[in-house]
């Protein structure tokens, strides 16, 4: 900006400290003015505005700061309950097959590994369109609220019944976090950190993995007992409890706000968020989504966007029989392909721990494999060939560790190819499903396509934990491996076929 102008807004700040009131239009004194003066009393006014509005920052044009990271953290903490919930269930089953005669069924083994997975389904879709419409930030603290009281009831009154009733609960609080989390990253991010920032959000899943197995296997080598299992519900409870108590001190979404014509309440939002030098773009169409009967229904949104539905959803649901089918069982899958060390005789629980061992090797190779996927999308590597890639090194890796079963090969090819497996899973299809379908849909309706994106992505998650027990009972370890492996090469197949018909760039 030029000196001179500089020095004038410097007068006019000067002025309009003195005279407050002539800057003010029509000005408070201005009875003794011509029309000439008030003109020019309202374009000193303007050019006073338009100053200090330039001197502010589109929250889309910012830098990175202490405060997005916070932004991203609390939001991450969605994620990782998640996975905690699922890996938690994986551990529960055997317990309860120890305490329980007759033992579990392999429908109520799917049942309760399946519980959380159903309420995700109900509460990604109801709480996605309802946060669509009443915006985010009431829903963003009532489901980790309804988290905490469904994990507190299942401590509190344990039983087959109970447990099952409180995961469906747990899930639905999940179900929202899934929607509403990736929608305020997305919305509040700088544009060039968007997708960066949700891939970190999603990274949280790994943690959850491995804080869980690692608790878990301390808690089980101390307890020798598996009486104890609804202790291991405290887990979900206090992370819960964090999640409330770091939302105190949240706003609703700016672009929500902007979206429904609240453009003042969109730029206070944005203070809040990030400091008073804040701001937000006005939309030219802000507000024309403010009336309730322009939310289309479910069915027709899927039909106008079916092609996003399918690209969003069906690589997600595969993704979900490998992050779920197999992740939710995997400590029971470990003891049936033989690679934990276990002598007859010994005190069941330590089947269990043992096999909780295995699986928390197996999951610290989770976070590194959304180091690498974060890293190639940070790079701007198309985010459609890294998902399509990594399905199929899921599907070599499957391969590779039915041969080493089949042939029994020495345990340590086993459990290298189960890493690999999980290595591929989480730098392609598990992070990239959950980046993808924000950015392929617009504001107005991207709850609910996210919301969408993830509900069928936990139904291909529900089908494989009700599947695995069935399969495994049926058929072994080799079929479940051999089923996984095929489904892997259909997401693979879906994500390159639908990429190139679909839009990636619609989403603001």
């Amino acid at each position: 900006m030029h000196s001179s102008l500089l020095w004038d807004c410097l007068r006019l700040q000067v002025l309009s400290a003195w005279l407050p009131g002539c800057f003010s239009y029509p000005p408070t004194h201005s009875s003794s003015l011509n029309r000439t003066d008030s003109i020019s009393f309202k374009q000193l006014h303007r050019f006073r505005e338009n100053y200090l509005y330039e001197l502010m920052t589109d929250i889309a044009n910012m830098k990175m700061t202490p405060r997005h990271y916070y932004i991203v953290f609390v939001a991450s903490l969605g994620q990782m309950i998640g996975t905690s919930v699922a890996t938690l269930a994986g551990i529960i089953i055997p317990m309860l097959n120890i305490i329980l005669h007759p033992e579990l069924s392999s429908f109520m083994q799917g049942l309760i590994g399946a519980a959380d997975l159903i309420g995700i389904i109900f509460g990604s879709v109801i709480f996605g369109r309802l946060s669509d419409r009443y915006g985010y930030l009431f829903f963003f603290r009532f489901c980790p609220a309804l988290i905490l009281v469904a994990s507190i009831a299942g401590i509190l009154f344990p039983s087959v019944a109970t447990l099952t009733i409180c995961l469906f609960l747990i899930g639905m609080g999940i179900g929202g976090e899934y929607s509403l989390d990736s929608d305020y990253i997305s919305e509040l991010m700088p544009a060039r950190y968007r997708s960066l920032m949700v891939g970190v959000a999603k990274a949280g899943c790994a943690l959850g993995n491995i804080l869980v197995a690692a608790i878990c296997f301390g808690l089980l080598s101390y307890w020798k007992s598996a009486e104890l299992w609804p202790d291991l519900l405290w887990i979900v409870a206090i992370t819960a409890a964090l999640m409330i108590l770091l939302r105190i001190r949240f706003y609703q979404s700016p672009k929500w706000l902007m979206d429904k014509g609240r453009v003042t309440d969109a730029e206070e939002a944005s203070r809040k968020f990030f400091g008073p030098d804040a701001s937000i773009a006005c939309d030219s169409d802000a507000g024309s989504h403010d009336r309730p009967d322009t939310k289309i229904s479910m069915p027709r949104f899927i039909m106008e966007n079916w092609r996003k539905v399918v690209l969003s959803g069906i690589p997600w649901a595969c993704e979900g029989m490998g992050v779920y089918g197999i992740g939710v069982f995997l400590p029971i899958l470990v003891m049936a392909l033989g690679l934990e060390h276990f002598s007859p005789g010994e005190n069941p629980i330590l089947h269990v721990t043992d096999s909780v061992r295995i699986t928390l090797w197996i999951s610290c190779i989770i976070l590194p494999g959304f180091l690498i996927g974060l890293y190639l999308i940070n790079r701007k590597h198309n985010i459609i060939n890294i998902q399509t890639r990594g399905f199929w090194m899921c599907a070599l890796a499957l391969g590779i560790l039915l041969l080493s079963y089949h042939f029994s090969w020495n345990k340590w090819i086993s459990i290298g190819s189960f890493m690999a497996f999980e290595l591929f899973l989480n730098i392609g299809p598990h992070l990239i499903t959950y980046v993808l379908p924000p950015t392929i849909y617009p504001v107005d309706s991207r709850g609910q396509g996210v919301g969408i994106a993830a509900s069928i992505g936990k139904i291909g998650a529900v089908a494989g934990v009700f599947v695995i027990p069935v399969l495994l009972k049926s058929g072994g370890a080799a079929t479940v491996l051999a089923v996984s492996a095929i489904v892997m090469a259909v997401g693979a197949l879906v994500t390159k076929g639908f990429s190139k018909a679909s839009d990636l760039n619609s989403g603001t």
